[in-house]
């Protein structure tokens, strides 16, 4: 009942972002008309720009982050343990590590180059880039930090949303001196905003699968099984909506 549930309110909320552009772009129509007036209108265009950042931090919260996996025993055959487990462990952990330092640098620089003009935010250079690696790693270690490094994931999504929304109605042009430009040669950046957090998402997972419970204290982890793919699906489904949400908005 509860998975029925849940796939119901996917399905509403899968629906409700489709037909969400249509009715954000009639009300930009209503709102060019007065675009030098603050309006009812233009009230309600800038604040739609928060409903789908906001529908993506509730659902990747409630779904995508407190990961539970079947504890059945283990047998040796079906595991992955030593150099195998140690690579897996060390690809992870420092992909996705690079991956959250990384997105909240994108997040203070686009701070400092739309509101705090004269302030730049140096990128990190490799010394420093290794030591907030290395710190997010010691903090995707432990449960808790982890899941409170999830919460800021999310809440530098929706900031980064806020921001492009901002630049978007003001028709504030973007060029290489932003670090988000520099990603994926894309140029719609609310894509690119997206595809960092899907990263993120895929490999908090299997971080999540790797780091579960006393898996990498026994040093031994279960071979994922069909049902430990399904998160996959789920997720790559919900942000394929996602992008078909700004691909017909832009």
């Amino acid at each position: 009942m509860i998975i029925k549930n849940n796939r119901t309110k996917l399905l509403v909320t899968l629906s409700f972002l489709l037909i969400l552009p249509f009715v954000q772009k009639q009300w930009f129509n209503l709102y060019s008309l007065n675009i030098n007036d603050i309006s009812f209108y233009s009230i309600l265009y800038y604040l739609s720009g928060a409903i789908c950042p906001s529908l993506v931090y509730e659902n990747s919260l409630k779904n995508y982050t407190y990961y539970n996996f079947a504890k059945d025993k283990i047998h040796s055959i079906k595991a992955i343990k030593g150099k195998r487990l140690l690579f897996l462990v060390a690809i992870n952990l420092i992909f996705l590590s690079y991956f959250i330092t990384d997105y909240l640098y994108v997040n203070f620089d686009l701070i400092s180059n739309l509101f705090l003009e004269g302030i730049n935010v140096p990128k990190p250079d490799i010394p420093q880039l290794s030591f907030f690696i290395f710190l997010i790693s010691i903090l995707l270690i432990f449960k808790k930090s982890r899941f409170l490094l999830k919460k800021i994931i999310l809440v530098n999504f929706i900031l980064i949303s806020l921001y492009l929304w901002h630049l978007q109605i003001n028709n504030i042009s973007i060029d290489d001196q932003f670090h988000i430009y520099r990603y994926f040669g894309l140029n719609d950046l609310n894509l690119i905003n997206l595809f960092i957090l899907v990263a993120i998402e895929i490999s908090f997972y299997t971080w999540s699968f790797l780091s579960y419970k006393t898996n990498l204290s026994d040093w031994i982890v279960p071979k994922p099984q069909k049902r430990d793919f399904i998160p996959f699906l789920n997720i790559f489904i919900f942000y394929f909506i996602i992008i078909i949400y700004y691909s017909i908005l832009a």
